[in-house]
């Protein structure tokens, strides 16, 4: 493979700026699915993003979008924008075969809810993007649109890489470690995992209790829009309040305090890494913005200290709520799972619930001191990733950044607004719980700083 192409460039393509040509007859949902299409038809051969598409389907939805375009009754904004849904995630019109061999040609016949939602929103549902095996460890292929050696980060692979190379304008993703945020840092598209609860995930079988539905999306503004539609229609989980917020991406709100968490992810970050944090930090300063670090405020160090062992904690309660349905998976066909999974459900099957509620009171612990932070500090940032994507498939990358922020169950952010060796890496806006507007509100703002 010659480095041409390996590295190239790739195009986000984002929907709502086009909306108001829509309306006025200068372009259609259509014709922009189209140059979705032809850069599907060059980047997919290279990247593999989809597991399964459905062309005819999409045409006929962006057709009818079209007309309510220009009879000036769309449904939404999102009324045409095509979309792709993380292959975890139930479709009516495709497979849903969770990055596993087990469930090859598997259909649900429903809609999950959010699938639902975004229907009746008018989006057009493209395809199935690719997933690790139930959207856990192990890839299934996908490369890094910069970079086609490279991981494109996991376990929203697919949805990651198909909006970075602009064969989407949003994708839905998933995260219960750093799926959402870490896909969206190495292929440097913009990710937003919201608090945990806050999208419904009926139909999603990424249902552990740190599990978000989110959104990987070419814009700032698209990762809201695509979020909010969804709340509006079928609101949260099952007795958690559901996204609040305003019915367009929260303006720019420039934050008072912020808290820069290092977390484990900094003692492995590369030199550029680094240096991109530390040169960020110095500029928001510069703009008056107070920073808190573990160096000159206690309440941060002691935050640092009590999510230093939140990659392991997060594995351990995954892996007991993992549990079922992987028993039921192994008695069904054992050699269709991966020796990661086999291997996890053995360690499952030797915790005792007292194990878990034992979990479950170190995570509540955690978070009851991570909230005391809201008092003081707008949100805390850091890396999005300790680097830009690895060399290789074989795995999905180091989660050590983000992690935490599903063990907390608050807001992340990814902003594109760093590089490292040349490549993507993202700045992490992270909030409190049920704040994802005054999150979206301080990343909105620190783009424009930064940007």
């Amino acid at each position: 493979m010659t480095a041409t192409e390996t590295r190239m460039k790739p195009v986000m393509r984002p929907y709502l700026s086009e909306t108001a040509r829509f309306a006025s007859g200068k372009d259609s949902p259509r014709d922009f699915l189209e140059r979705c299409i032809a850069e599907l038809d060059r980047w997919e051969p290279k990247i593999g993003a989809f597991v399964s598409l459905n062309r005819d389907g999409a045409r006929e939805g962006a057709d009818r979008a079209t007309a309510r375009w220009r009879e000036g009754r769309p449904l939404s904004p999102i009324d045409g924008m095509p979309l792709g849904i993380k292959d975890i995630i139930e479709t009516i019109d495709m497979p849903t075969e969770m990055g596993s061999p087990l469930f090859a040609g598997w259909r649900s016949q429903r809609d999950a809810a959010a699938v639902a939602a975004l229907r009746e929103a008018g989006a057009v549902i493209v395809g199935k993007t690719v997933t690790t095996e139930f959207a856990a460890t192990v890839p299934r292929g996908t490369r890094n649109p910069w970079d086609v050696s490279r991981t494109p980060g996991g376990s929203s692979s697919g949805s990651a890489a198909a909006v970075a190379a602009g064969l989407l304008s949003a994708a839905l993703g998933t995260q219960v470690i750093g799926s959402t945020i870490r896909p969206a840092s190495y292929c440097g598209c913009y990710g937003f995992k919201p608090t945990v609860g806050a999208i419904n995930r009926g139909g999603s079988h990424d249902f552990l209790s740190q599990s978000s539905t989110g959104t990987l999306a070419a814009s700032l503004g698209e990762a809201w829009q695509v979020a909010y539609e969804i709340a509006i229609r079928a609101g949260g989980d099952p007795g958690f309040p559901g996204l609040a917020g305003p019915a367009s991406a929260p303006a720019a709100q420039k934050p008072r305090r912020l808290a820069f968490l290092e977390t484990a992810g900094w003692a492995v970050a590369s030199a550029g890494a680094q240096q991109a944090m530390e040169d960020a930090l110095k500029r928001l300063s510069g703009a008056g913005v107070e920073i808190r670090t573990r160096h000159n405020d206690p309440r941060v160090a002691v935050v640092e200290t009590v999510i230093a062992q939140a990659r392991q904690r997060s594995a351990d309660i995954n892996t007991w709520e993992g549990r079922w349905p992987l028993n039921t998976y192994r008695e069904r066909d054992a050699s269709k799972l991966s020796d990661v999974m086999l291997a996890r459900l053995k360690e499952a099957e030797a915790m005792t619930l007292a194990d878990y509620r034992q979990m479950l009171g170190e995570r509540n612990k955690t978070r009851a001191r991570y909230a005391e932070l809201a008092a003081e500090v707008d949100a805390t940032i850091g890396l999005s990733a300790p680097a830009a994507a690895p060399v290789g498939l074989g795995s999905t990358g180091e989660p050590a950044s983000t992690v935490h922020t599903s063990y907390l169950g608050v807001p992340a952010i990814s902003l594109p607004l760093f590089r490292d060796q040349g490549l993507p890496l993202g700045l992490q806006v992270v909030g409190f719980e049920n704040d994802d507007p005054e999150t979206f509100a301080a990343a909105a703002w620190m783009e424009s700083a930064l940007g």
